[in-house]
């Protein structure tokens, strides 16, 4: 950029200087050539050159192959009888394309600001423990199993596991949510939060391409290459339009003429009007406005949290009309709890023991929430022959004894009639059912909790348009029935299997409106079927999930449901800004395009129909940051 604006001054102060001599100097026509010739060279070589290029590989119908067709003409016109020479536009019309470029170019970075700080998440070193010395090394020299010194003001370098220390992490730069994380000893940490008070030691789990800050730079990076229907398209009609107005330019030149007593004279006057109209014509403001916007409106999402694959998503986003939640993790804070312990045969000790053994090496919150509960789940029991339904429980071999943790398919599949159990009228929750050897021993209630903005975030959607709300769920009827009704979802499923989600997100797919879209939101662990089916996939919650990066259209990088609205809102905003360019640069152009063909439009004009416009329209692309 600077080595342009240097041109841009140079070329000005030389044009300057080349009016001053055709003014005063008394030269020839072709010598006042020369001179203007100076500055033109300066500020139009590379434009020239990409021209050229574009001729020797076949695909000469670019923007600079109209730069450089019509401004060649406009400095020879005044050799054609009858013509008035036009160096001066001829240089201008260059000069002013090449501010435009420089605003361009000044436009990407600043839309590139929003990923090169994005980029900061990144660290440029670590600090390893190797055998009692810290040396600082490259993260991407740093091993599985290595142990980092992370000290307070530092980016956590890789994902990994705090073996000693507590501390609170910033995690702005990935979620955009300014409330610290505190972690302490056992906790997972992921690399890109900046460690704000104590010491931390962590154990290296990943390597630097698998950590969480380098799936997030890379996805923003390729973002790109997913175009929207609107940046499609302009690439398509700029390679159409192109060829034409080279044709209609080339006809309104040669073909008028015929037209009137000496051909000649007339010819200079419809070349200087078919020249105007190559630069008028120009589809920069097009070309570049648009992809930039849907650029810039990407990079500013992500600062939000809220990270979108590309702008074939922001479209897809824009026209929702049905969105599927899952319910654990997603609507409710997915962090279970024992609410209540209901033996038959058991004490609820001795039957809290055994689930918890059984669901020993699961990562289910379910599981977690059973461990917790159970303070000695980790004694001198032998656990052996683990084998898993899925969307039913596990099964195991606990000092000998069959344990069958699951649901009520789960027991229906052991031949077992649940009995009614009068306590559970109180308690509305998940319900593990326990079996030992075949035979009924009780069960645990286990109880999620609504996240605290997932009613409002429902709500936000309806007034967004969004018709359908829909939430499905593995869990029981009475517990979707409880938050189906404080969320207000327009419709739940409950008691589902993974590939019963797949069947009714097909359903509504086929049940929507032609402009409209489906959109599925789960935790892109355990839905990636469901989340790669829908025409967006959304993962929430997916703060250092490697499958929710994967698997899904669009990560929201915290739990809150809210964002849904909010990645809606910014993809809105950001197609209305690309169709405001798309109109005002299409209305502009065709208005002085008339006017050039009926010799109403001077050179200047169709400066500012082409350059003028597009700096306009690439300052508003800005807004979508």
């Amino acid at each position: 950029m600077k080595k342009k604006l240097l041109r841009i001054i140079l070329t000005a102060v030389l044009l300057t200087g080349a009016w001053l001599v055709e003014h005063y100097a008394a030269l020839p026509m072709w010598q006042v050539l020369l001179v203007y010739f100076v500055p033109y060279l300066v500020i139009s070589y590379d434009v020239l050159g990409e021209a050229v290029e574009g001729i020797m590989e076949g695909d000469p119908f670019d923007e600079n192959f109209l730069m450089s067709l019509a401004t060649i003409g406009a400095l020879l016109i005044g050799f054609l009888p009858g013509a008035e020479p036009q160096f001066i536009e001829g240089v201008f019309v260059m000069l002013f394309f090449q501010v435009g470029e420089l605003f361009e170019h000044y436009a990407e970075e600043k839309a590139r600001d929003s990923i090169s700080e994005l980029m900061d998440i990144r660290p440029d070193v670590a600090f390893v423990d190797r055998n009692g010395n810290v040396e600082s090394v490259s993260p991407e020299e740093v091993n599985i199993g290595e142990m980092l010194i992370v000290k307070p003001g530092e980016k956590i370098p890789l994902d990994g596991t705090v073996l000693e220390g507590t501390s609170s992490l910033n995690t702005v730069a990935l979620t955009g949510e300014s409330m610290p994380r505190d972690v302490t000893t056992g906790m997972e940490v992921i690399s890109g939060c900046v460690n704000l008070s104590g010491v931390l030691k962590v154990r290296v789990d990943k390597p630097f391409s698998e950590s969480t800050a380098a799936k997030i730079i890379k996805l923003v990076e390729d973002a790109g290459e997913n175009k929207s229907r609107g940046e499609s398209f302009i690439r398509r009609f700029a390679r159409v339009y192109t060829p034409i107005v080279v044709i209609s330019a080339l006809a309104l030149a040669v073909i008028p003429p015929f037209f009137y007593d000496s051909y000649a004279p007339a010819f200079g006057v419809w070349l200087y009007r078919a020249l105007t109209f190559l630069v008028v014509s120009c589809p920069c403001a097009l070309v570049i406005s648009i992809p930039l916007t849907f650029f810039a409106g990407i990079g500013g999402a992500s600062h939000k949290g809220v990270l979108i694959k590309g702008g074939n998503y922001m479209d897809a986003l824009a026209k929702l009309s049905t969105v599927v939640f899952d319910k654990t993790g997603t609507l409710t804070r997915g962090t279970f709890d024992v609410e209540a312990v209901h033996p038959e045969v058991l004490s609820e000790q001795e039957l809290l023991h055994l689930a918890a053994h059984v669901e020993r090496f699961s990562t289910h919150p379910i599981a977690l929430a059973l461990r917790t509960a159970y303070a000695d789940e980790k004694d001198n029991c032998t656990v052996e022959n683990i084998q898993e339904t899925a969307g039913q429980g596990i099964t195991a071999t606990i000092n000998g004894r069959t344990v069958s943790v699951g649901n009520d398919r789960l027991m229906a599949t052991l031949g077992i009639t649940l009995p009614v159990c009068k306590r559970c009228v109180s308690h509305t929750g998940t319900t593990v059912h326990v079996a030992v050897n075949g035979e009924y021993a009780g069960h645990v209630v286990i109880s999620d909790h609504l996240k605290a903005d997932a009613a409002s975030a429902v709500e936000r959607l309806k007034h967004l348009g969004v018709s359908k709300t829909v939430m499905l769920t593995g869990d029981k009827r009475e517990v979707a029935e409880q938050i189906a009704e404080q969320t207000k979802v327009t419709e739940y499923h409950a008691e589902l299997l993974p590939a019963d989600k797949v069947s009714h997100v097909e359903r509504l797919i086929a049940e929507k409106k032609s402009d409209g879209a489906v959109a599925f939101v789960g935790d892109g662990i355990n839905d990636a079927p469901v989340l790669a089916r829908a025409d967006v996939g959304i993962a929430m919650g997916a703060l250092g999930s490697d499958a929710a990066i994967e698997a899904a259209d669009v990560v929201l990088m915290d739990d809150k449901p809210s964002k849904i609205a909010l990645a809606i809102e910014l993809s809105r905003r950001t197609i209305f800004i690309a169709k405001e360019n798309a109109w005002f640069a299409i209305g502009i152009k065709v208005a002085v395009l008339l006017l050039a063909t009926f010799g109403l439009a001077s050179m200047g004009l169709a400066v500012f129909a082409d350059v003028g416009v597009m700096v306009l329209a690439v300052l508003n692309a800005m807004r979508a940051r």
